[in-house]
């Protein structure tokens, strides 16, 4: 058991290290080439932070854990808007951008209700079984390459500077082998989290759902955790709700949507209560953004989420 708990987090850390690696010298390749800041920080930021979420759901997939599959995509969003955004709202209130108030977290919102509506198998369809087909995930897949086109269509509009990322300066022959290792991280961190994590669950007693739902959502979202605390920090609070919101897109519409496309993901009755937390996170930040001065998510409506959160905790803890 302590072998397992001492390969886990090195998997975490190995995850962690190995995606930003890859963000910062495939940046840096990018830039060799003169390919627009712009257009690295849509696709090669944007998709390195969600990485650790991706391999490990990729695994869990290959190894046919559904329970972990979609324990970390739900864990990860709730941990997202309760966590995060309530820790960060906190320390500093966040205002949102107009895009993001009426479009983006609508559209953050419409994925968590998409998932439940594409769950629900037995009652729409007469199946024999709650499962997130193949068909679903390129359903999902689908919505994802709109939400993409939006982004460009949106930073086009606004202007590269607004979406000015740092790049690293690498040399070409410096950037491949960067991404290699950092390729190389992704893949042993991955693995090393998906095993441990499955052999705890065994060695608890625990279902692979719950070790989904915390452990491995929480470790694998360190990366919007820092950034939006980073961002706090700095006084930029549009990007910390911006990321947060932009995360749970990503992970609901592309990460579910290619884990169920490598194997159709089983739905378990408990998952439901999962989902409309998800749903109930997503909907609770939309209000919040209209019960103070100003599209703004001010600090005791931090301390309701990060409450709702603990509360989601301790009610999983006690078995549900």
């Amino acid at each position: 058991m302590i072998l397992s708990i001492i390969l886990l987090l090195i998997g975490f850390v190995i995850l962690i290290v190995g995606a930003d690696k890859l963000v910062d010298a495939a940046s840096g390749l990018a830039n060799n080439f003169g390919i627009p800041n712009i257009v690295i920080g849509l696709t090669i930021v944007a998709f390195g932070t969600s990485a650790p979420e991706m391999v490990v759901n990729v695994f869990a997939s290959l190894n046919g854990s559904s329970g972990m599959v979609m324990g970390n995509v739900l864990g990860s969003n709730i941990f997202n808007v309760l966590g995060i955004l309530g820790v960060s709202s906190l320390v500093y209130p966040l205002t949102v951008k107009s895009n993001t108030t009426w479009i983006e977290i609508p559209l953050s919102l419409l994925s968590a209700v998409l998932v439940l509506i594409l769950a629900n198998d037995l009652i729409l369809n007469a199946a024999t079984d709650n499962i997130i087909s193949l068909g679903d995930g390129l359903v999902l897949l689908l919505f994802f390459c709109v939400f993409l086109v939006y982004n460009i269509t949106v930073s086009k509009q606004v202007g590269a500077e607004a979406d000015k990322v740092e790049i690293h300066k690498y040399s070409t022959g410096k950037s491949l082998f960067w991404i290699a290792l950092g390729l190389g991280g992704l893949i042993i961190g991955g693995k090393l989290i998906v095993d441990n994590a499955v052999a705890l669950a065994i060695e608890f007693g625990l279902s692979e759902r719950i070790i989904g739902l915390t452990i491995v959502s929480i470790g694998t979202s360190l990366p919007e955790l820092a950034t939006s605390l980073a961002a706090v920090r700095k006084k930029k609070v549009d990007i910390a709700i911006g990321n947060v919101v932009g995360s749970n897109i990503f992970n609901a519409f592309f990460i579910l949507g290619v884990s169920s496309t490598i194997l159709p993901v089983n739905i378990i009755p408990a998952n439901f209560n999962d989902i409309w937390m998800n749903i109930l996170a997503s909907f609770l930040l939309f209000v919040f953004l209209f019960t103070g001065k100003g599209r703004r998510l001010e600090r005791w409506e931090g301390g309701i989420l990060l409450g709702l959160y603990i509360a989601y905790l301790f009610v999983l803890t006690m078995g549900w």
